[in-house]
């Protein structure tokens, strides 16, 4: 893929990110806040922990860091795939979340 399509594929994920958690957190009446600043995703939860969600173009990976750990994730076959663990970036984020808030919660990304 060329910079220009990595650009476009991680601007419309973020995008889809932050409405997601928005429409996570109205449904269910949590509180968890979304920031979003060049390129970054901040999920900030009630107790003030946050997961970040970041590009990182001179690889062309999403990064995700959570108070648990960090993921990178690699654009393969159509969808975002943890390059350690094999895990997809939606199903990692609706665990993360979930994990994260101290209740389920699905994203529908």
């Amino acid at each position: 893929m060329n910079d220009s399509q990595y650009e476009d594929l991680t601007d419309a994920l973020l995008l889809a990110i932050e409405d997601a958690v928005e429409n996570a957190a109205d449904q269910t009446g949590l509180d968890i806040e979304v920031e979003s600043v060049g390129g970054k995703v901040d999920l900030v939860f009630p107790d003030h922990t946050k997961i970040i969600i970041n590009k990182q173009p001179p690889l062309q990976q999403i990064w995700v860091a959570t108070k648990f750990n960090g993921h990178h994730f690699g654009y393969q076959d159509g969808q975002w795939v943890d390059v350690r663990s094999g895990a997809e970036l939606h199903a990692f984020l609706d665990e993360a979340v979930s994990l994260q808030a101290g209740s389920p919660i699905k994203l529908a990304l």
